[in-house]
């Protein structure tokens, strides 16, 4: 199970990442949020539950892009293109048909909620740490956001981006860690 959504949580991180900066507000509103919850430390798990619109960037970059391209494309996808978060009560878990990137009923994913969480804390840390701009030159609308048939749905142009840091310089050093 983990092995299976390790190459599906990077492709939606990126997918989110390329949403992101094609929609710079609500990159910001992330980072706002963040900035609220976590302030000038480093991220924890426990942060995470405190995060609602990072939940919803990371549920609506599934709906909008599924790693498994065998759930066909979003319902009301052209509706939503305009602005990142529109439907952010969406339910991925196999109630809503329109929102499928687990599956549903007795064929739903037994690591969804693994990998939503892969994705939060992932696209978390990033936005926590670094502010995401498109290199000089390129306008969000130049970002390509189609799609690379496969087994998996990967960008079929590989997302430039440039990461520039946001926090105090201390925040960047290398920590011990025991493990």
């Amino acid at each position: 199970m983990i092995t299976a959504g390790m190459d599906t949580s990077v492709i939606t991180t990126e997918w989110a990442m390329a949403e992101l900066v094609r929609n710079p507000r609500v990159q910001e509103k992330v980072q706002e949020e963040m900035d609220r919850v976590i302030g000038e430390r480093i991220t924890t798990e426990a942060d995470f539950a405190n995060l609602p619109y990072l939940k919803c960037v990371v549920k609506e970059s599934l709906r909008l892009h599924p790693p498994d391209p065998s759930h066909g494309p979003p319902q009301g996808h052209s509706q939503c293109r305009r602005g990142l978060l529109r439907r952010i009560y969406i339910d991925i878990k196999g109630s809503d048909f329109g929102v499928l990137p687990f599956g549903a009923g007795q064929r739903v994913c037994p690591g969804a909620q693994l990998g939503i969480s892969l994705v939060a804390s992932m696209l978390g840390h990033l936005l926590h740490h670094f502010k995401l701009t498109l290199p000089e030159g390129v306008k969000p609308e130049d970002v390509d956001v189609s799609e690379n048939p496969g087994i998996v749905t990967f960008m079929r142009t590989p997302l430039q981006a440039i990461a520039t840091p946001r926090l105090p310089s201390q925040l960047y050093k290398l920590l011990p860690v025991d493990m």
